[in-house]
């Protein structure tokens, strides 16, 4: 929680007219109020609006202001609302204006915890619902792989990381809605230069608005799938940012769940930009079956060239500066190439591979695959699940396949 004994500096970045409307969300209730000087507010289940009032001070220019809103702020952080203070308003207040994004999973633990590699898998793949969601701003396609990921990061760099809350575990984000996103990165050069592509670009409750366009044709094409049995609804989605990268991102959130949800709340002191205050969208451990399908469907377009490989990690080489890493897969599954190398279009997610090479895990990748001489390669690729055990895998594929698979670890020349 914020420390209130804090300098005049922070207190003149409170905005009153912002502490109000957050208050009145938060359940205060707006009972009197003079324009421009005051707003006069009764606290929660209070019967009578003139016991216990809060004053919020408007004039900025008078000499007691400053004094009078630390008062206020010391009152609405007292014991008997510090829930509602540290939960609804502190993380919003002394902020630019955000947009709030909840990623919940439900989880067979007691209240606010999870297994510690579930919980590491909730955050990417809630990273990774903003950074498709983002690309999506600039274009609609089945597979981004690696393009627009420039202006993704731009994105998810303005976005803040809340505390989970109890109950569930949930994983927040505050997506800034009035600051800019730049279409291009800025130049580092100091001298002085005129890149108008660099200075502008969308507010980012713009590109929050993609993300949430994106998640509803995601869900629309699960429900459409579960009335029709048909992955149609996920095609005719693309134009509205249904993509390869949401449906994964989904999966990661969805599978072996009791239930999840992504929760959207809409800053109200931002004028404008929604229909409601709330959009949410609920899912099922289910749906990641949908899920899985679609993926492979929208990264199976005719001249993709991307497929997917599951199998176990075999070996892991050094991560070069700034770059993603690369991991070798031998592929367990059959009809396609033995082994491959894979290059992350992300390397966030190169720890998946790292952890899935020491624990002997199978895991599934998608790229698009190339022969460079006696090597397979997958470009742009992404790690889509952790499969499970590779022992267990290996009892459902064929004899043939399951005796080509090497034991124990290998070095780097085994791929040669």
């Amino acid at each position: 929680m914020r420390d209130l004994a804090s300098t005049e500096l922070d207190l003149w970045r409170v905005d009153p007219t912002r502490l109000t409307t957050l208050m009145t969300e938060a359940g205060w209730t707006l009972v009197g109020r003079r324009s421009g000087v005051y707003n006069r507010l009764a606290p929660p289940g209070e019967p009578d609006p003139r016991a216990g009032a809060f004053v919020v001070p408007l004039d900025r220019e008078a000499p007691e202001y400053i004094e009078d809103l630390q008062g206020l702020l010391h009152q609405v952080s007292a014991p008997s609302y510090r829930n509602l203070w540290a939960r609804a308003i502190a993380p919003r207040l002394f902020t630019d204006p955000t947009d709030e994004f909840r990623f919940r999973r439900e989880a067979a633990f007691p209240s606010g915890l999870i297994a510690w590699r579930e919980g590491e898998r909730l955050i990417s793949s809630a990273r990774r619902t903003l950074v498709a969601g983002a690309k999506s701003y600039l274009d609609q396609t089945r597979h981004f792989g690696n393009r627009h990921g420039q202006f993704a990061n731009r994105y998810l760099d303005t976005v803040l990381m809340g505390q989970t809350e109890p109950g569930s575990y949930i994983v927040k984000a505050f997506a800034p809605s009035a600051t800019t996103v730049p279409l291009r990165k800025p130049p580092t050069t100091t001298v002085p230069t005129l890149d108008v592509g660099a200075a502008v670009g969308p507010y980012g409750r713009d590109v929050s608005h993609a993300v949430v366009k994106a998640l509803s044709a995601t869900a629309e094409a699960i429900d459409h799938y579960r009335s029709s049995g048909s992955l149609t609804g996920f095609d005719a989605g693309v134009r509205e940012g249904v993509s390869y990268e949401m449906a994964t991102a989904i999966l990661g959130i969805t599978e072996h769940s009791d239930g999840s949800d992504i929760t959207i709340e809409w800053d109200t002191s931002v004028p404008g930009g929604f229909d409601e205050p709330v959009s949410r969208f609920a899912f099922s451990g289910g749906d990641a079956v949908i899920l899985e399908k679609a993926a492979h469907r929208l990264a199976a377009a005719e001249d993709s060239g991307f497929v997917t490989v599951t199998g176990r990690v075999h070996l892991l080489a050094r991560k070069e500066a700034d770059g993603p890493g690369v991991f070798g897969v031998e592929n367990v599954m059959g009809g396609q190439p033995r082994k491959v190398r894979v290059r992350l279009a992300d390397e966030d997610q190169y720890h998946e591979a790292i952890h899935a090479y020491e624990e002997n895990l199978a895991l599934q990748v998608n790229g698009r695959l190339e022969r460079e001489g006696n090597l397979h390669w997958l470009y742009d690729a992404s790690v889509v699940r952790t499969v499970g055990q590779l022992d267990t895998l290996l009892h459902v594929v064929a004899p043939e396949q399951r005796s080509q698979i090497t034991r124990g670890q290998l070095s780097i020349d085994d791929m040669e």
